[in-house]
């Protein structure tokens, strides 16, 4: 993983789900929790983002603010969240521009040629835009969800 604890996090610049350009600077002055999904609609991602959806006042609580992000168009990020009540905003690495600087892209993902999605990856960012915790595990796993509220309590 390219990503190491205590650096400053690479350049981000991506649509939300309500077609909004964010970039590192809208992270900057808060606690973010970067949720890395391969692609909404499969089983793991939805079990994963309603496993956010449902502890989102924690994250809260600790002044965090979590944003999925995968490389599904906005359009397909708003029948997600729909669908799964999401509560978070989503962010589109149509162009694979984040996933490829994290170090996270899965290149040929489920056999499909020329596809790139991300592993499934969890950043935690400090109000400065620093790594302060990074966890990436296989499309087909869960992240340790524990070990995440810990990461974000601690700073």
């Amino acid at each position: 993983m390219a990503l190491e604890v205590g650096a400053p996090s690479p350049e981000i610049s991506l649509f939300n789900n309500e077609r909004q350009i964010l970039t590192i600077e809208n992270f900057k002055g808060q606690t973010s929790v970067l949720v890395f999904f391969p692609g909404a609609f499969t089983g793991g991602c939805q079990e994963e983002a309603c496993t956010f959806r449902d502890s989102l006042t924690q994250y809260e609580g600790l002044g965090a603010q979590v944003y999925g992000i995968s490389v599904d168009s906005f359009f397909v990020q708003n029948a997600f969240i729909s669908s799964n009540d999401l509560n978070f905003p989503f962010l589109s690495d149509y162009s694979r521009k984040t996933i490829e600087s994290f170090g996270i892209a899965v290149r040929n993902f489920a056999g499909m040629e020329g596809y790139t999605t991300s592993q499934r990856a969890v950043v935690v960012l400090d109000k400065d835009g620093v790594v302060r915790f990074v966890t990436a595990v296989a499309p087909t796993e869960q992240p340790d969800f524990d070990e995440i509220q810990k990461a974000v309590t601690a700073i």
